[in-house]
């Protein structure tokens, strides 16, 4: 521990108040001129402190006695609040977190990004606040995480082989759910039937340190059009997969594609793998204002489809199409927003690096007659280069929608070289957007910003920025 934090009194950590919320979900306190992040309070907790983590220029406590609860608390929903990893904001009011978020926008785009901004517009709430995901992925694991009243409970035997998610800030340790919030039935059925299956007929729960056994993972996706996928990673090949697949499948008729991978990778992902799929059709479908999306186990979409449609209703509206323009749609992904702003544009051409969700962009494109697209696969700083610009012409809008690291600095050079009027730029990281857009500046203002919630009850937020050239 640090100097100046050896150097707080025990007093000083007493009957804290809590100031105010900030990035990561977490609270922040200042104690003698030092920061401090704590964890599990909400602002206007009056609480205990002990000192978890110091550092040159914060600490990080966790509170030991609460002496007054905040007035913009709430009671958690969820059974598993404060053991499980996900929604760590569910004892604050909704209200109240978006507020929060709307806020988290504009101190990190002044922070960070110190580029002139007009009035932010007011943040977009969510459509639904629980079961808003369709997709949700859980881990097996052959000696799950007990809580502190399994542990003091000497009367049951619990069972350690589970089937849930992961605890806080350890990738080892996976706590069982009894019921998820998160997304809508059979989700929660499906992977209770599969998590009993397996412990009736003694098939190997994972063991995620050593990577043996034989069940993994367990992805559960549900569309807005009934469509249910269900993914089944296993370490190896065994003769007991088909067996359960196939319970799986006859207890569950709602399951339209039925999948499994072999994965015995140090991570989870599988975008380099075979997926097989054992029953119905390699993918499901979602719809958008009268567009079916296909979405295969490879793909990506927006994890809560009704708050997708508010996000692309926006980057619509920003990108101000006429019928006239030509668009670039960078890290296009599956082509949502490609073609989801197709019809209002004259041609979109989009661009993505991984080849499976350009194919399923292509593919989005002709299920759904849209005849203006085109895309091509791709690492970004590399297809984006003079001679495609010349090749497809100077765009008059770039919709960009990187990932959570944000824009690589050849492509942020790009965009200032083709100098296309307007740039509408959609972010699930504030911070990177913010670094991104201090480099647009010496070409670009900020003309509009619409931060949209698309996750409840965690600090996560969207954010879309539209850029003019000066």
């Amino acid at each position: 521990m640090n100097k100046a934090a050896k150097n707080i009194p025990a007093q000083a950590l007493r009957e804290v108040e809590i100031q105010d919320m900030v990035a990561e979900g977490k609270c922040l306190v200042r104690i003698d001129n030092l920061v401090v992040f704590v964890s599990q309070v909400a602002p206007g907790d009056v609480v205990d402190l002990r000192i978890t983590r110091s550092k040159k220029n914060f600490l990080e406590a966790v509170p030991t006695h609460f002496h007054k609860y905040s007035e913009r608390r709430v009671q958690p929903f969820c059974e598993h609040f404060g053991t499980c990893g996900g929604c760590k904001w569910q004892h604050i009011g909704y209200d109240t977190q978006l507020q929060y978020k709307h806020q988290q926008v504009a101190d990190t785009l002044q922070r960070i990004g110190k580029v002139a901004l007009p009035e932010i517009q007011p943040i977009m709430p969510s459509p639904s606040q629980t079961y808003y995901r369709n997709k949700l992925e859980y881990t097996f694991s052959f000696i799950g995480w007990l809580t502190e009243e399994q542990i003091k409970d000497e009367t049951t035997d619990y069972d350690r082989r589970v089937l849930g998610f992961h605890t806080p800030a350890r990738f080892d340790k996976i706590l069982d759910v009894n019921h998820c919030w998160l997304q809508p039935d059979p989700s929660n059925q499906i992977r209770l039937a599969v998590r009993d299956y397996a412990r009736q007929h003694d098939l190997r729960f994972g063991n995620i340190i050593k990577q043996t056994g034989l069940l993994r993972n367990l992805i559960i996706r549900t569309a807005n059009t009934g469509d249910i996928m269900v993914i089944l990673q296993c370490y190896r090949q065994h003769e007991a997969i088909e067996p359960l697949l196939n319970y799986l499948y006859e207890r569950f008729p709602q399951i339209t594609s039925l999948n499994y991978v072999l994965n015995n990778k140090g991570n989870e992902t599988f975008h380099d793998l075979e997926v097989v799929c054992y029953k119905g059709e390699p993918y499901i479908h979602e719809e958008m204002e009268g567009l079916r999306f296909r979405v295969g186990p490879k793909s990506f979409y927006q994890t809560n489809s009704e708050g997708a449609y508010n996000l692309y209703k926006v980057t619509r509206d920003f990108a101000q199409l006429t019928g006239n323009e030509l668009v670039y749609d960078l890290y296009t992904g599956a082509g949502t927003i490609a073609n989801f702003v197709a019809r209002q544009a004259q041609h979109v051409v989009g661009v993505e690096y991984v080849e499976q969700a350009v194919a399923d962009a292509r593919i989005n494109s002709e299920i759904n007659g849209v005849t203006n697209t085109e895309f091509y696969a791709g690492d970004m700083k590399d297809v984006l280069n003079a001679d495609f610009i010349a090749q497809h012409g100077r765009p008059d809008v770039v919709i960009t929608d990187p990932p959570r690291a944000g824009m690589h600095e050849d492509v942020v050079r790009r965009l200032l070289e083709m100098r296309a009027p307007r740039i509408v730029y959609v972010s699930c990281n504030p911070a990177t957007q913010a670094r991104d857009l201090e480099l647009l500046d010496e070409a670009y203002k900020v003309s509009r910003v619409q931060p949209v919630d698309m996750f409840p009850h965690t600090h996560h937020v969207e954010n879309v920025v539209a850029l003019e050239l000066r």
